[in-house]
């Protein structure tokens, strides 16, 4: 094949066609868990998440409730992947090999914020939250119903295992924020003037994006690497069931899945698939919420 200007463009088209149709051939986990909240700058304030207002009776003039202006600040961050295609290749038409290469750099794409969400929710152990609390802790603050006390309350159970969680992902703000500032970009480096391809004989192909992660209201997650089993399960859901927000109002969470990495995923089946537990009783929790087993744990 002829290194020229139209055969170029063929090839980046055709790249570009397999890593589109990578992209949307896969299904990423991460939306069960996080939020998508749209970016237009360098980095997101979520100060407001220390400060949910709260509805009460209308008694005298308004109560307003002031949002924070200092607190939880996500940053976006710069993410990309080139591949070099040996021009001998393109002179051999040797260029078939290249196409599973671009539909994987499309698959790996559409999953990416798997890659940042997941392992965030593992770290939540020892990553602080918008509280300055590590995400899975003992002692988040919050204010009793007289507005002077401080309460210690705990989103964790404590352990040495693997970890495993409980999450409430009915509520518009998950336990997970995914922030996007750029979509995935496909570009190209294909003038045969340019300096990769006259030095290293390389016609480039790249991608790259803007986002990050970070974590949301800590009260929608329960982290544990106690053992997986019934008395766990049901101590971290009457725990979460009973969180309250500040000022003693009742928050109404209600866990709806139970994440684990692949070392539990037969005692998560057991906990929640079998109708019937091993003496013959009925098991209470059998599909008492969602479950999923998530590699990006492993």
């Amino acid at each position: 094949m002829n290194i020229d200007a139209a055969n170029l463009r063929s090839l980046y088209t055709g790249f570009s066609a397999a890593f589109q149709g990578g992209f949307a051939g896969v299904t990423p986990n991460y939306t069960r868990v996080a939020t998508v909240v749209p970016s237009t700058t360098k980095s997101n304030e979520y100060g407001w998440l220390g400060d949910m207002p709260r509805i009460r009776e209308w008694i005298g003039d308004r109560v307003v409730n002031d949002i924070s202006t200092a607190g939880y600040t996500i940053k976006n961050k710069s993410f990309e992947s080139t591949v070099g295609v040996d021009q001998d290749d393109i002179d051999d038409d040797n260029i078939g090999l290249y196409t599973p290469l671009f539909t994987e750099l499309g698959r790996s794409s559409a999953t990416f914020p798997d890659e940042l969400v997941w392992p965030l929710l593992k770290a939540g152990f020892s990553t602080t939250c918008f509280d300055k609390q590590y995400f899975f802790d003992t002692d988040h603050p919050v204010l009793d119903a007289d507005g002077a006390t401080i309460n210690s309350v705990a989103n964790t159970d404590g352990g040495a295992g693997a970890p495993w969680f409980l999450l409430d992902t009915s509520r518009a703000l998950k336990p997970v924020i995914f922030q996007k500032r750029k979509e995935w970009r496909f570009t190209r480096m294909d003038n045969p003037n340019d300096e990769g391809v006259f030095s290293a004989k390389k016609i480039r192909y790249g991608i790259d994006s803007r986002c990050n992660v970070g974590f949301g209201f800590w009260q929608m997650a329960w982290g544990s690497k106690q053992t997986l089993d019934t008395t766990h399960f049901e101590t971290a859901v009457a725990a979460m069931q009973s969180f309250k927000g500040d000022y003693g109002r009742p928050l109404g969470i209600q866990p709806d899945l139970l994440v684990v990495p692949p070392s539990l995923g037969a005692a998560a089946k057991n906990l929640l698939l079998a109708a019937n537990l091993a003496n013959g009783a009925s098991n209470v929790n059998f599909k008492a919420v969602d479950m999923m087993v998530v590699p990006w744990l492993a």
